[in-house]
């Protein structure tokens, strides 16, 4: 038996703006070189105003569905936010990033993520504006 190795990067992430950013090719590649068999998966945003998630690939209708159903949940009104230093959008985009996660834990298996047949890892860029996001990843296993 193989002893617990870990090993850990960072993906800088440059966003286009509001929306789905898709890393999963990125992420893979990244843990296909790291060379592990089996473990965990960690990964995490260091950021208040954008998010990570797993959710469908196949069908690009998904994620405008999403994007769309966030922008109910936490519209752009003025009238609704104390906070208001950053923009129209700042607030919202916090309130966003809550709802959704900042950080995902992927099993490996066989030296690959264990995701299902459709999905996919995204940056969730909850600001109007584009921004280069931080993704941290750390891999334990063996």
């Amino acid at each position: 038996m193989a002893g617990l190795r870990q090993a850990s990067t960072v993906f800088k992430v440059a966003t286009r703006g509001r929306g789905l950013h898709e890393i999963t090719d990125r992420v893979a590649g990244w843990v296909g070189e790291a060379g592990f068999g089996e473990g965990l998966l960690t990964l995490f945003i260091r950021h208040t105003s954008a998010s990570l998630i797993i959710q469908e690939n196949a069908d690009p209708d998904v994620r405008r569905d999403l994007v769309a159903a966030f922008d109910r949940l936490a519209p752009e009104d003025h009238r609704l936010y104390a906070h208001q230093e950053e923009g129209p959008d700042d607030m919202p985009a916090h309130i966003k990033s809550t709802l959704s996660d900042v950080s995902l834990s992927i099993p490996l298996l066989g030296g690959r993520l264990a995701l299902g047949t459709w999905q996919g890892i995204y940056v969730a860029e909850h600001r109007a504006r584009p921004h280069t996001r931080q993704v941290v990843a750390h891999l334990i296993g063996e």
